[in-house]
């Protein structure tokens, strides 16, 4: 059975999740990627193609002038629509690729959920050009693009002139994309991890994030949550089938404020930044086996056999300065005070970077399992803090 599987830059989740999984189910694999070269370095043993993956059109055509497909798939938020369009024009499983559409558009999102009656939040989407200044907007507001990812130029403003300014400054570095203002929706922020295949839905826990502090939002730790309060979970839940999403893996964000739950954003994929690889040890699952499987037509088990004693947590140590990386730790796997430590570098020393607030600046991460939170918190914590990292300007 051959598996096509769409991609832009190589990700941890593709190389050491999504790939080996491949292996293990027997599947033939071809990579089509407008980054060939990046592909074959990171993992040469899957053929890999050339292709202009934006374009669901260009991905059709690779794919019938090639071999014949057995399933279609992605887990790169630019390419959900692309790979759902292409599924079904072959006639293979796929998400809705209007779901798939809705979760990527941040404005269209919001219409979707106000439309369904949903939590209401104010949202305006802000084509290339329109002045920010003529919206009446409630502040303090977020600013971001309509279709960007991990928090990239995101930023909160709180008054008029900072809205305007924050808005120059992401065109100035996005020309002629479209821009999203919304409310700022204060409260805890939280994550719900799902696995479906269009007639059962699995809740694998989510995360609480804890962010860098304002005006940015980069994602600096996460404990796991093994299950979130029953109300709060079919609130998130109610948004997601007014979405319709509901096959493969999606990652939810959201914030609670008074037994309240407001999506900030619908992933339509698996969680990233390691989150997924820790996922799938942390509840002795196949994780990335099952998300496959549903992309080959097949049912979910009813029980998926998931470990409910664990618990987690994810910190990424920051550069808080543009430069070179001169000193760094090198990856680790330990056993602390019965944690299970795992620590790999996401920068490799020599390489010089800019500065910019996202997940780019991630130097590395630290990932803790055990069945204890404040034993996983202390060993992830105390590790981090005997590590050191040098950035020359």
């Amino acid at each position: 059975m051959r598996l096509y599987l769409l991609a832009r830059n190589p990700t941890d989740s593709v190389t050491d999740g999504f790939l080996p999984a491949a292996r293990r189910l027997g599947l033939d694999v071809t990579v089509l990627t407008d980054q060939p070269a990046a592909h074959r370095l990171r993992a040469p043993e899957p053929e890999t193609l050339g292709c202009d993956v934006r374009d669901f059109r260009a991905v059709i055509g690779r794919i019938s002038a090639h071999h014949r497909p057995d399933a279609v798939f992605t887990n790169s938020d630019h390419l959900q629509t692309q790979a759902a369009l292409a599924a079904g024009y072959f006639g293979l499983p796929a998400k809705d690729w209007r779901a798939a559409h809705a979760t990527k558009d941040k404005a269209e999102m919001r219409r979707r959920l106000a439309a369904a009656g949903a939590e209401p939040v104010w949202a305006a989407e802000l084509p290339a050009g329109a002045d920010p200044a003529a919206l009446d907007v409630p502040y303090p507001c977020v600013v971001k693009p309509r279709e960007g990812v991990a928090s990239e130029d995101v930023v909160l403003a709180s008054d008029a002139a900072e809205l305007v300014r924050r808005c120059a400054e992401i065109r100035a570095r996005r020309p002629g994309e479209a821009l999203v203002v919304e409310e700022f929706l204060a409260g805890e922020l939280y994550t719900l991890e799902t696995l479906g295949d269009g007639r059962v839905r699995h809740l694998l826990g989510g995360f609480h994030t804890e962010l860098s502090p304002p005006p940015h939002f980069v994602e600096e730790h996460m404990s796991y949550v093994p299950a979130h309060p029953g109300p709060v979970t079919a609130q998130v839940l109610g948004q997601l089938d007014a979405l319709g999403v509901g096959f493969g893996a999606c990652h939810t964000e959201f914030v609670v404020s008074g037994g309240r739950a407001r999506l900030v954003e619908v992933n339509y994929r698996a969680i990233g930044d390691q989150c997924d690889l820790l996922l799938a040890r942390l509840l002795g699952i196949p994780l990335f086996a099952h998300i496959l499987r549903t992309h080959l037509g097949e049912p979910l088990p009813a029980d998926l056999g998931a470990r409910t004693d664990g618990r987690a947590r994810l910190s990424y140590p920051c550069a808080r300065t543009a430069g070179t990386l001169t000193a760094a730790p090198g990856p680790a796997d330990l056993v602390v005070d019965g944690v299970e430590l795992t620590y790999r570098p996401l920068r490799a020393v020599g390489e010089r970077h800019e500065l910019h607030r996202t997940n780019r600046d991630f130097l590395g991460v630290a990932r803790g399992i055990g069945t204890d939170q404040r034993r996983v918190d202390r060993a992830v914590a105390d590790f981090l803090a005997a590590q050191r990292w040098e950035i020359t300007p």
